[in-house]
């Protein structure tokens, strides 16, 4: 990994993707997305503050546990501007996003757990199908044509 000199206070996106591991593609991403900025050279070059790192780091860190990018851009808007996320930031933004976190392991776990057999039965049938539909709960009431007719009477 590159050392950049404590006397550099701007890095540019070759030495931010050098240093946090994230493609310059996926800095762009995240710049256009405002997780990250940068200023402008004269020349139209992207220079980023040191403290982009922890950024880039946080966002990352936040992705690998599966937190949308989206879920990440509103933690980070609600940090005083120009801040980066510390340690006690993360403490309780995780904890914040265990509950999402613990809701997609029950769903992945049922999934798992039913694609046995659906691999088995093979039919992905739309009416039986848990896959396919899961958690079904007008199926047996309505068909789709019938439930937005339901629901533009309650409406009226």
């Amino acid at each position: 990994m590159p050392q950049i000199p404590e006397k550099v206070h701007e890095l540019t996106v070759g030495q931010l993707s050098a240093r946090s591991g994230a493609a310059v593609s996926a800095l762009h991403f995240y710049e256009s997305k405002g997780l990250i900025s940068s200023r402008r050279t004269h020349g139209n070059q992207r220079r980023y503050s040191r403290d982009a790192l922890r950024r880039v780091a946080f966002i990352r860190a936040a992705q690998r546990v599966g937190i949308p990018l989206a879920t990440v851009g509103e933690a980070l808007a609600h940090l005083p501007e120009g801040r980066t996320p510390n340690h006690e930031d993360w403490a309780r933004l995780s904890e914040s996003w265990r509950a999402e976190l613990d809701q997609r392991i029950v769903q992945l776990s049922r999934l798992r757990d039913h694609l046995t057999d659906c691999i088995g039965c093979g039919c992905l049938s739309l009416e039986t199908c848990v896959l396919s539909n899961p958690d079904d709960i007008f199926g047996s009431k309505l068909t789709g044509s019938q439930l937005l007719a339901e629901r533009r009477r309650r409406t009226s």
